[in-house]
């Protein structure tokens, strides 16, 4: 079976890395991205000038039009799916709690879980057998915030992606019976870029200290444990949220 991945903001950081380790090992992968067009395209040569297979579809994957419009297009260039990674994701600039507005907290639910529901339920009516499926697996990026919480810097941020747990959860075991995995990957201080949209670009340096190991982390490090849930090695884990952290 041709194994076809969609990688949701997959222009940069994790979702880049995860779409070059995908085509490196047969995934035909679709780059999706929101403005960054550059980017995803560059992501699209470098995957093809290595013998890969690979299109950037350009979604707001917060508008549920876009979403539609996002699976389609995938079908069309690949002729099916069989995984999804729900990697888009957004944090804002560092503060306390009663100095957000709600214009942000919206901002962060739609982009960090609302565009994970609706992708998953577009998702769904692809891969289940319930409807005429072949099964699949969908990948979710949660955070070590889920659990520490981020108090001080972005606390929305860290709610939102303990959603993306729970979600996690209960969506293995609703899907279990669909043939469809369901699992998390949750990753700790790893240098990308989306820590200067926090205000803090060089956060990763200053609090990888309290690392176990030392050191922050890499998006190919988060990648490779992204693929493993995405392949048959892991055909006996569902539910699961997988630990990248360095030992957080």
């Amino acid at each position: 079976m041709k194994k076809v991945m969609l990688i949701t903001g997959a222009s940069r950081g994790i979702g880049a890395a995860t779409a070059k380790l995908a085509a490196s090992r047969g995934f035909s992968v679709c780059v999706n991205y929101k403005s960054n067009v550059e980017s995803a395209h560059e992501v699209v040569r470098f995957i093809q000038e290595h013998g890969g297979s690979a299109c950037a579809i350009q979604a707001d994957v917060t508008i549920a039009q876009d979403v539609k419009f996002l699976f389609q297009e995938t079908i069309k260039a690949f002729g099916g799916l069989t995984c999804l990674v729900n990697n888009a994701g957004i944090l804002e600039t560092q503060m306390r709690i009663e100095q957000m507005d709600m214009e942000r907290i919206h901002r962060i639910f739609n982009n960090n879980v609302f565009s994970t529901i609706l992708c998953t339920q577009e998702a769904i009516k692809l891969m289940s057998t319930r409807y005429g499926g072949s099964g699949g697996s969908i990948i979710n990026l949660s955070s070590i915030a889920s659990r520490l919480g981020s108090p001080g810097e972005y606390v929305d941020y860290a709610a939102s992606k303990g959603a993306i747990d729970t979600l996690t959860i209960g969506l293995g075991k609703e899907l279990s019976v669909d043939g469809i995995r369901v699992n998390a990957v949750r990753p700790g201080a790893i240098y990308t870029e989306i820590h200067a949209s926090g205000g803090e670009p060089n956060r990763v340096d200053r609090v990888s200290t309290f690392v176990p190991l030392k050191r922050g982390g890499t998006a190919q490090e988060v990648a490779k444990a992204i693929l493993w849930l995405a392949s048959d090695e892991s055909s006996y884990t569902t539910s699961s949220v997988i630990e990248v952290t360095g030992g957080n």
